[in-house]
């Protein structure tokens, strides 16, 4: 909020927030600057190598991690948004700060000492210490009416060795719900997409996509709310369905409900396939500049869908 110093957070953004998902990373960052955090880029940051890195190359994969973490400053913690970057950072940090050797190299690579007190966290850790709706900019507004889905997917549980970190679930129902929302019980919470296997083997994807958005729709939601970028566009780029509903990023939703969007969310929205302003319209979170209702499109898929889905979503807006 105006006029306080603001915590700083070391960030790591990664591909897909800084690409295909930039409407995320947009609201991502508008929400935590009025939250009082100040999210710092990691300098020159690479990919992390995500889920095909360490499968096909893991010496590669452990590289381009190391360097990541080689860039984050001493004394500051480092978030990451994404589930999959989330995973790589702690699995990559969590082999370094156990085998000697790999810290031996890591230092002579990088020239830099490893730091095995560096806390990385995710942005649901931040947000779980919040009391929301002290700092929502409208205290009129409220998300009550949408009936939601929350997706997790299936990386924020992962890999057996980190198993003893914060279990997330539960936390977008319960902010969401302390705004006004109701969330929905389905069986799909991290049900895994396949999102890894959705450029080589579409026909396997299409199937699981397809139940996931089924399933959600079956419940009575009204859209489904990701915690994972990639998940969310592959939810959307993959569904085959005529009909079907949005999915959209917790962090819009959240700057939505405390107000912060203002005429913003019209870039946020364009680059989904399946529009969510008819949604919004109705609850008055959606707004023309004037006041007016903004007028968006009916939640159908695009025609023709896979054509129409590349050309959009994976363009890269400029900053």
């Amino acid at each position: 909020m105006e006029g306080q110093k603001l915590t700083e957070l070391s960030y790591f953004p990664g591909c897909s927030l800084a690409s295909s998902a930039r409407e995320n990373k947009v609201s991502l960052d508008r929400l935590f600057r009025h939250l009082n955090y100040n999210l710092i880029e990691l300098p020159d940051w690479n990919c992390c190598g995500s889920s095909s890195a360490h499968s096909i190359h893991p010496a590669l994969a452990h590289d381009l991690v190391s360097r990541n973490l080689s860039l984050a400053p001493q004394g500051r913690p480092l978030m990451a948004a994404c589930p999959s970057c989330l995973l790589r950072l702690r699995s990559t940090h969590l082999y370094l700060r156990n085998e000697r050797s790999a810290r031996s190299l890591y230092e002579e690579k990088w020239g830099k000492p490893f730091d095995p007190e560096l806390k990385i966290v995710h942005f649901f850790d931040v947000l779980n210490q919040l009391d929301l709706k002290r700092f929502s900019v409208d205290r009129t507004q409220s998300l009550k009416g949408l009936k939601f889905v929350p997706y997790y997917g299936c990386m924020l549980a992962r890999p057996p060795s980190l198993r003893d970190e914060t279990n997330y679930h539960g936390l977008m129902e319960r902010i969401l719900c302390s705004l006004g929302a109701t969330a929905l019980g389905w069986s799909y919470t991290s049900r895994c997409c396949g999102t890894f296997l959705s450029v080589a083997r579409p026909d396997i994807v299409v199937p699981m996509v397809n139940k996931i958005i089924s399933g959600a729709i079956h419940a009575g939601a009204s859209c489904v709310v990701t915690a994972c970028a990639m998940c969310q566009l592959n939810l959307e780029l993959r569904c085959t369905l005529d009909q079907t509903i949005p999915i959209l990023h917790f962090s819009e939703v959240l700057a939505l409900a405390l107000g912060l969007s203002k005429d913003e969310h019209r870039d946020w929205f364009s680059r989904h396939l399946v529009d969510p302003t008819p949604l919004l319209r109705t609850m008055g979170l959606v707004r023309r500049k004037g006041g007016s209702v903004y007028e968006g499109k009916s939640p159908t898929r695009p025609k023709p869908r896979q054509a129409r889905a590349l050309r959009w979503k994976h363009r890269i807006s400029a900053p």
